[in-house]
């Protein structure tokens, strides 16, 4: 008789039993984010409390999000401690631009991610990632966590920059680690809403990082500049031509374009790699998971030799990893700030309070999902996946900020695992020991050490 096997349960942080006191929460904060939230965070519709640095609510009903998402997202700017963060990084860049600068720099970009733009990337993702794995011939052992950062720098420089960017690739992965590190922390007196002019210990660390991201742009730009001077007809039409001439008086200045480059260099593939390894990962973890995988992807791939239909064709591969994101939600916290009191239900939302939706805790709600902590990718098999709240799944948010690259980055992963799980099996060893924390992105602390085997 056939029995199902136990579901796999990933490592996650236990939900806190008692709250912490307020220098404990602060080295909380500043260590890993994710370990903070308690047991009642994973089972009422909202939290609402005074906390350090002013008003807190944690938003985790799906009618809630939609409201301060969609319905009333007027009202709601970019949290102060949010901003903070991130832009010292990316300034102006479409992650942490506000109104007339957001929407010239959306309005600039969306050309790039329709439909049709982003079919014609995947021959680059694929060609990109075939050439990646023949450094898994030998087999042996391999970071994926890394060896995912590398793939997807490659790809994203290769469909958006036509593979002009200025700096060496191996280099790039370490500094992304340390940018993330150091400037991608919160600091605790960003958690105390201290003055932006108080000097913060992890933004100095993080200044030789950030000249190194900014002096990569400046290269790029004046890189392509001359090309479009020298030879106009055959330069590239890509992205990065896009933002350049996007540029005027009506358009985008030269510090927005500059901006939305490090942003797309910094962090446009970053969410997707960290996707993939996890899901690598899971499936590593959960074998009869990875047999689904494998026969699906051998299936596809001797029958359809077209990349931009395998998102269609596979719909275990893409369950697979729609359940490693809503786990490790590459983005697992959402920062709102009312710009005027309101009322929702009985909740009140008041002016300048730090309204969280945090897809690491909504993604893992008792009252929203069975067995929250399990990885059970038939939650997203054709028939299942239509019943999921659009609101209680938001690996890539949602309303007018919703992920411009959603498309792009469902379309690569799929590419990148049907290539190197159709060739390559990824087993965990005793060294496998990832701990998910919170530095802007959910990484793995200590990375993923894998061993690879050719599949024969």
């Amino acid at each position: 008789m056939d029995t199902q096997p136990v579901p796999f349960v990933p490592p996650a942080p236990r939900p806190r039993t008692t709250p912490p006191s307020t220098l404990e929460m602060m080295r909380i904060v500043y260590r890993n984010p994710l370990e903070l939230w308690g047991e009642h965070t994973y089972n009422e519709p909202w939290i609402s409390a005074n906390g350090v640095g002013g008003h807190l609510i944690v938003a985790n009903d799906p009618g809630l999000i939609r409201h301060v998402l969609i319905d009333n997202a007027k009202n709601y700017k970019m949290a102060t401690v949010r901003q903070m963060i991130l832009r010292p990084i990316l300034r102006d860049g479409l992650l942490t631009a506000e109104g007339e600068v957001w929407k010239r720099s959306r309005k600039a970009m969306a050309p790039v991610f329709t439909p049709r733009h982003i079919f014609g990337f995947a021959e680059p993702m694929l060609r990109r990632t075939m050439q990646f794995v023949a450094r898994y011939d030998e087999g042996g052992m391999t970071d994926v966590a890394h060896d995912m950062t590398l793939l997807t720098y490659d790809i994203l420089a290769e469909t958006l920059f036509s593979g002009e960017i200025a700096g060496e690739p191996g280099s790039f992965a370490q500094e992304i680690d340390r940018l993330f590190e150091t400037m991608g922390r919160v600091d605790p007196l960003d958690l105390l809403r201290a003055p932006e002019w108080l000097p913060r210990l992890t933004r100095i660390r993080g200044r030789k990082t950030m000249a190194y991201f900014r002096k990569i742009v400046t290269d790029t730009v004046k890189m392509r500049e001359e090309r479009l001077k020298r030879d106009p007809d055959t330069a590239p039409q890509d992205f990065l031509t896009l933002l350049l001439r996007a540029e005027g008086p009506d358009g985008l200045t030269r510090a927005e374009v500059e901006d939305n480059i490090i942003t797309f260099i910094g962090a446009g593939h970053e969410t997707t790699a960290r996707a993939l390894g996890w899901t690598i990962y899971c499936l590593a973890e959960a074998p009869w998971e990875r047999e689904k995988v494998e026969r699906e992807i051998e299936a596809v791939l001797a029958r359809e030799p077209d990349p931009t239909k395998w998102l269609d064709a596979m719909p275990f591969t893409r369950a697979a990893f729609e359940e490693a994101l809503r786990l490790y939600p590459p983005a697992p916290s959402i920062n709102r700030e009312p710009i005027e009191t309101e009322t929702w239900n009985d909740l009140v939302l008041p002016k300048r309070a730090a309204v969280l939706v945090m897809p690491w805790v909504v993604h893992r709600h008792r009252k929203l999902w069975d067995r929250p902590d399990a990885f059970m990718p038939e939650r997203f098999h054709p028939g299942n996946r239509e019943k999921i709240d659009r609101f209680q799944y938001l690996p890539f948010g949602a309303g007018p900020r919703i992920c411009i690259g959603a498309s792009f980055a469902m379309q690569e992963a799929i590419i990148a695992l049907a290539i190197m799980l159709s060739r390559f099996r990824f087993d965990v060893t005793a060294e496998t020991k990832p701990w998910p924390v919170q530095k802007l992105t959910t990484q793995p602390q200590g990375g993923l050490p894998m061993q690879v085997t050719r599949r024969v």
